[in-house]
């Protein structure tokens, strides 16, 4: 094939990636996506286990997704991905508002959907585009393919959230039916839904991409030589491709590090923001102020991505999530406080961390790891962080019974908000204890730059 070939599947592989993580990422429910479920008639309790859920699925996806798309391609497990999203949401529209146990066990097949479509798509669609990058000699360019994909998450996110915050609030729809001199009024119970209705549309549209993708032609070779020679993936059996990239993460203090670190970090936020909607009904927000305020945090994309591409090109691994551990506990310390306006700013500085954290380890793994395992290993790094949420929303459902009162599902959420701060400190300092040894190499800026492809398993 010829390097034009090369090239011209690179971008159209590049610029497919960002519209499926636009489409695929952009949920119109996230502004309100716990009062959503608590509106359908779960408790709190139900909706953090259901998170529980959500993350074993893709725990248990994750792995054999990722060696899957090593030996087989990658483009197969981004279209299962896509399909999966399209059933996840049919299956919410159906749900009946309190409906018991039915409403539960539906509720959960879309959350293990849900977890299901995004193992099947972590790693293969980055690994895909990366492949594509480096069969035409562009493996460079992943920075700002990086960048690009960010940028385009944050207006996607931006709409999605403006557009769902309001069409979920009754009051929103009455007087947007009263301008146009549309007959009837709206309810909460009816409202709802209209986020999720718009979700399943952009699930179909998020498969018609996926099928529009191209598998890349050829892969970098592997290593097959010298003492820390590994068999070729394709004469491996799916279980030895798992266990030889486990085996280089352990032995790779780098590559355990951002790990580990940013599971920390991006477990405690997500756990956060998987409540936030709950925070502002807390701190007595409006429900149509829910949609603006997730719109800013995904505006933050643009903010946040040129600053996150300076840091990993300029400072050190342990410098950058040094800076980023700091300001997390700050705001969680601040959230805590549960002040109106305060509590703004600090989930929008959580949000812009999030952001900084997923920026950081996709550009450090991908520059350490050679093609032939790059799913594989970036699937490692999907399960620990999806395991490490799922686990501290299980603490946190068993903290949240032990705290009921008989108050607000939000008033329980809100004396819990003290033990976030306390348990991540806890978490840090283990970690820090556990790496000091190989502080020289984590000092290190320069060593995850260049060709990734030399850097092997």
């Amino acid at each position: 094939m010829r390097t034009s070939d090369f090239s011209d599947t690179a971008d159209r592989n590049w610029r497919r990636f960002v519209l499926f993580r636009v489409l695929f990422n952009s949920r119109f429910y996230y502004p309100v996506l716990a009062v959503m479920f608590l509106d359908l008639g779960l408790t709190a309790t139900q909706y953090t286990l259901l998170n529980f859920a959500w993350a074993i699925a893709i725990v248990c996806t994750d792995l054999p997704a990722g060696a899957l798309a090593d030996r087989v391609g990658r483009r197969p497990l981004i279209v299962a991905a896509a399909i999966a999203m399209v059933i996840e949401m049919a299956v919410l529209c159906v749900a009946p508002v309190g409906g018991g146990t039915l409403l539960f066990l539906l509720c959960l097949a879309n959350r293990l959907l849900s977890g299901i479509a995004e193992g099947l798509a972590s790693g293969a669609d980055e690994a895909l585009v990366f492949d594509s990058l480096a069969e035409s000699g562009r493996s460079t360019e992943w920075p700002q393919v990086l960048d690009q994909v960010t940028r385009c998450q944050s207006v996607g996110l931006v709409v999605a959230m403006l557009i769902g915050g309001a069409i979920y609030d009754p009051g929103f729809m009455n007087s947007l039916a009263s301008a146009f001199r549309f007959p009837g009024a709206f309810t909460q119970s009816v409202t709802l839904r209209f986020p999720i209705f718009l979700n399943l549309i952009t699930a179909a549209l998020t498969l018609v991409v996926a099928l529009s993708m191209r598998e890349p032609n050829r892969r970098s070779a592997p290593n097959t030589s010298g003492p820390d020679a590994q068999p070729r993936p394709g004469k491996e059996t799916a279980i030895q491709a798992i266990l030889t990239a486990g085996r280089w993460i352990a032995h790779s203090p780098l590559a355990l590090f951002v790990i580990l670190a940013g599971l920390l970090l991006d477990s405690v936020i997500r756990l956060f923001l998987t409540f936030s909607s709950s925070y502002f009904r807390l701190i007595n927000l409006p429900a149509a102020s829910y949609g603006l305020i997730w719109a800013g945090l995904g505006a933050l994309g643009f903010l946040v991505s040129p600053v996150a591409r300076q840091m990993v090109q300029r400072g050190s691994p342990r410098g950058n999530f040094a800076w980023i551990a700091a300001l997390t506990l700050t705001a969680l310390a601040g959230l805590a406080l549960r002040w109106t306006w305060w509590g703004v700013v600090f989930t929008f500085t959580l949000g812009a961390l999030i952001v900084a954290i997923g920026f950081f380890l996709s550009y450090y793994l991908n520059a350490l790891v050679e093609s032939s395992r790059r799913a594989t290993v970036l699937s490692f790094k999907s399960v620990a962080f999806n395991l490490g949420y799922g686990l501290i929303s299980l603490l946190f459902a068993f903290l949240l019974r032990a705290l009921r009162n008989g108050g607000s599902a939000e008033e329980t959420f809100g004396r819990t908000l003290i033990w976030l701060p306390m348990w991540l400190m806890l978490a840090l300092a283990v970690l820090a204890v556990f790496f000091w040894r190989h502080v020289p190499m984590l000092r290190r800026s320069g060593g995850v730059t260049g060709d990734p492809s030399k850097s092997s398993p």
